[in-house]
């Protein structure tokens, strides 16, 4: 069995011998890829809708893995109880909803000693919520994928405030670990997105002078500087 590049690097970051939850699990890929491979012995794949739960079940029974892999209906966390697992994995959904689900979720974390999350945009806003719940990014990884560019955090318990320091408050939009690396995706990304700025930025030249617009425009103008000043080091 192979996974995207995406879900491998979400597989890497689930420590050996653990029992995971893959929450939003769709076919169940995940668990199913981590048991086949021995380095996990027991999954949760939860889906809160119909279609999805039953082309998980099918994809469980398929590998034999009825025993090993629990296949449950339910949304966010409900499907867990506490202590049932070690780690946490959500990929593959926009960042605020993850939070959401976090957040109420949280009394299902009780056990859970690694959360690996995969936003597909907002990023910050989960690096937010683990720095405010006293969980401590420990890792990130940005990666590209037929044409589409990934991010994949870790966090375990700790101080959610000290990845920052050094990093300031920009750290929570481009991510202490990645801003300090800066590999291709990175740049990619972050040059892509001030292209973007830019278009607006010009598009707002000719609509005006109000002062909702002149607000629009200097916040414009300072993503787009900061976003500057940190690629070019």
């Amino acid at each position: 069995m192979k996974l995207s590049k995406r879900l491998d690097t979400v597989a890497r970051a689930i420590p050996a011998g653990a029992t995971a939850a893959d929450i939003g699990s769709d076919h169940a890929y995940l668990p199913c890829y981590l048991c086949l491979e021995n380095r996990i012995s027991k999954a949760v794949a939860g889906e809160v809708a119909e279609g999805p739960y039953h082309s998980a079940l099918s994809q469980v029974r398929k590998w034999n893995l009825t025993d090993r892999i629990s296949v449950r209906k339910g949304d966010g966390l409900e499907v867990i109880t506490p202590g049932e697992v070690d780690v946490v994995a959500i990929a593959g959904m926009g960042g605020k909803l993850i939070a959401d689900i976090l957040e109420r979720g949280q009394s299902k974390l009780s056990g859970v000693s690694r959360l690996v999350i995969q936003p597909n945009v907002a990023g910050e806003t989960v690096r937010l919520w683990f720095m405010t719940h006293g969980w401590r990014l420990r890792d990130e990884t940005i990666l590209e994928e037929d044409g589409k560019i990934y991010e994949v955090l870790v966090a375990e318990r700790g101080d959610g405030h000290s990845p920052y320091r050094m990093a300031g408050e920009a750290g929570l939009r481009y991510g202490p670990f990645l801003m300090k690396e800066q590999n291709a995706a990175f740049r990619k990304k972050w040059r892509a997105e001030i292209a973007k700025w830019q278009r607006i930025e010009e598009q707002l030249a000719h609509a005006g002078e109000t002062q909702e617009i002149m607000e629009r425009k200097k916040r414009l103008r300072k993503k787009i500087d900061e976003t500057e000043e940190i690629l070019n080091g």
